[in-house]
Parts: C-alpha cells; sequence; structure tokens
C-alpha cells in the first residue's frame, strides 16, 4: 500500500478546555458529543457540545458535586439517549441532557471511584435488558439494570482473603441473543477476567503482566470474536474469543504499539477488523487485524484450539503532548472521531480512506 493509499488521521478541530478531562462520548444519531471530568475545584463538569459549521459550539456545562470519571450511552434508547456516568464518590448515575438537575437514576454503586464504565442493550445495539458494568477501585465489577433500584443484578468481587485489585478496565459482549451476555474485566496487576453472566460464573481468566488500561470486544452483539487487551509499558493483545482451548484458553497475539502507555482501543464502527489504540505520549496509531487462514486446528489430544492472526499498523499520528485519555468514534459518520488528553484539550478527527482498506 503506498503513503497515497494509506489512511490518514487529520486533525479537523481542537477546542481547549478549563478543566482537567477524562472521557468523552458520541451523543448517538447527532452531530453531538459530550466530555465529563473535573474542574480545578473538584466539582465534576460534563459538557455538551455540537459541532456546527467546522466549530465547535458548546451547548451545555453541568457542573455536579463529584468529579465525573466515565460515562456511556450503551444502555439507554435512542429516543432518550441518556448517559450514564461513574464519578469518583463512586456513585452510578443516569442523566437526560435535556433536564440534568436531578439524575433519572442513581445509586451508590462502590466504596471508592468508578474507573470505568460501560452500557449494552440500549441504541439498537446487543440482545436483550439494557444494563451498565462499572469497575472500581474498591475491586468489584457490578451489573445494574436501571429498571431496578438500588441492587446489581451481579456481582463480582474478590473472593474472602483474596487480595482486592483496582479494576481499571470493562467491557459487554457475546450478546448475541437474549440469554448469552458476558462481562470481561482488566485489573492493575494485569489480571483479565471473562464472566459469563448466563451462568454466573467466571468463564476464563489469563494475566498479561502489566496493568490493564482498556479491554473492547470487537462488537458487543456477536458471538464473541475478538478481544483487544492494552496495557501499561505499550503493548496490546488480541484474543480470538471463537475457540477456547480447556487448558491454553483463547489463542492471541501481542504488539508493541507505543513506548507508553497504551491508554485506550477503540474498533471502527463500521469495520471491525480496524482499531485504534491511543497512546501516552499524545500518539494514535490505527492498526487492521489479519484472520489466519484457518482459524482453530487440533492440539495432540485432537482438541481444538484457536490460531491467532496477525497485527499490522496503518498509520500513526502524534496530536497531543500529553496522554490521550480518551477516545470514542462517531458511530453514524464513517472515519469521525473524538479524543480528549491531559493537555485539557478536545479534537475532532476524520480518519480518512478507510474505505480502501
Amino acid at each position: 500500500m503506498s503513503a497515497f493509499e494509506k489512511p490518514q488521521i487529520i486533525a479537523h478541530i481542537q477546542k481547549g478546555l478549563n478543566y482537567t478531562v477524562f472521557d468523552c462520548k458520541w451523543v448517538p444519531c447527532s452531530a453531538k458529543f459530550v466530555t465529563m471530568g473535573n474542574f480545578a475545584r473538584g466539582t465534576g463538569v460534563i459538557q455538551l457540545y455540537e459541532i456546527q459549521h467546522g466549530e465547535l459550539k458548546l451547548l451545555r456545562e453541568i457542573e455536579k458535586a463529584k468529579p465525573i470519571k466515565c460515562g456511556t450511552f450503551g444502555a439507554a434508547s435512542l429516543q432518550q439517549r441518556y448517559l450514564a456516568t461513574g464519578d469518583f464518590g463512586g456513585n452510578l448515575h443516569i442523566w437526560n441532557l435535556e433536564a440534568p438537575e436531578v439524575p433519572v437514576y442513581s445509586v451508590k454503586a462502590h466504596k471508592e471511584i468508578i474507573n470505568t464504565i460501560d452500557g449494552i442493550g440500549g441504541l439498537g445495539i446487543g440482545e436483550g435488558a439494557p444494563e451498565i458494568v462499572t469497575g472500581s477501585r474498591d475491586g468489584t465489577v457490578k451489573v445494574w439494570d436501571p429498571r431496578q433500584k438500588d441492587d446489581p443484578v451481579a456481582n463480582m468481587e474478590p473472593v474472602k482473603g483474596e487480595n482486592k485489585r483496582d479494576c481499571w478496565t470493562v467491557a459487554f459482549g457475546n450478546a448475541y441473543n437474549q440469554e448469552e451476555r458476558v462481562v470481561c474485566a482488566g485489573y492493575d496487576n494485569g489480571d483479565i477476567k471473562l464472566f459469563d453472566l448466563r451462568n454466573m460464573a467466571l468463564r476464563w481468566e489469563t494475566n498479561i503482566k502489566n496493568g490493564v488500561c482498556s479491554l473492547e470486544f470487537d462488537r458487543k452483539d456477536i458471538s464473541m470474536n475478538k478481544l483487544v487487551a492494552t496495557s501499561l509499558e505499550g503493548k496490546f493483545h488480541v484474543f480470538d474469543m471463537r475457540t477456547q482451548h480447556p487448558t491454553k484458553g483463547f489463542a492471541s497475539v501481542s504488539e508493541k504499539a507505543h513506548k507508553s502507555t497504551v491508554w485506550q482501543v477503540r474498533h471502527l464502527p463500521q469495520n471491525r477488523e480496524l482499531f485504534l489504540t491511543t497512546g501516552g505520549a499524545g500518539s494514535l496509531h490505527l492498526w487492521k487485524y489479519e484472520y489466519p487462514m484457518q482459524r482453530s486446528k487440533k492440539d495432540p489430544e485432537g482438541v481444538e484450539m484457536g490460531v491467532a492472526g496477525s497485527v499490522s499498523l496503518l498509520q500513526n499520528v502524534t496530536v497531543s503532548t500529553q496522554p490521550i485519555s480518551s477516545l470514542d468514534w462517531s458511530p453514524d459518520k464513517r472515519g469521525l472521531c473524538v479524543c480528549t488528553s491531559f493537555d485539557q484539550t478536545v479534537r475532532v478527527l476524520i480518519v480518512t480512506k478507510l474505505k480502501t482498506v
């Protein structure tokens, strides 16, 4: 592929913010997105922006008591588009951005900060009930149904005597019918745990030797296909989730992506073989996964085991001097994404030539 045919990552709009920003999410079916973070005075903030004539227009600023760490629209209907957030006080709130004074749902979800959140069952993505998963510094991972007050529908916590580990990232997957659903969680010590919500059991676990910063299935609403895990020391791992060997688990390929922490991974909604990773030195890397000729083979005992594919780098660009802490693809417009970094800047990026890849 020549340089002219390669996808290009172009910084389209950027805007400085007067607070530390932790997360950003597109509002589905719109040219709007939200940013979340905290002011220096210790309060939380949600800002709603719209892209208008190549510029960002601030539509609404919402200040709350606690700094806001993470958010998702994943459990919301397309009609309501409510935003679920996790904050430094361990609270899970769901907000109607049109009337944000009082949350439409609120629960003290964790004893400590909620680091990570994901949603499913909304936006027409994934079968089954709308659910939200939260992961916290208190070591627990909890699943919530916004239609039920106060108590989680699932609580994955360390067994008695086991050290509690800081949960940094969670992701839903395998929601291809009304019954099936999994949650994958990554921890500060490199543990990755896959919880089967249908059977309320730990289905698989592994350790990638370094803190797990981000996890994402290539699609949430299909039978598990691929899972990407990023780590503190610059590596990411792609697991082929189609074939689970009883002792070896899932086949995987790992790649040294950045010289620094790989903060996030996000798959292109319109092509699940392409994904972006964000780096601690302010860089973005666009990758493509290539499947092997055969995705499974038999081991010497005749048991099916997976075969990992390969990963190639399509493009990379440095857009910031500070870590890129969050990134979200537009679900509606191919190649459009928004990212935030610790230089207190939000950037709208366009990735071109994705159709030729």
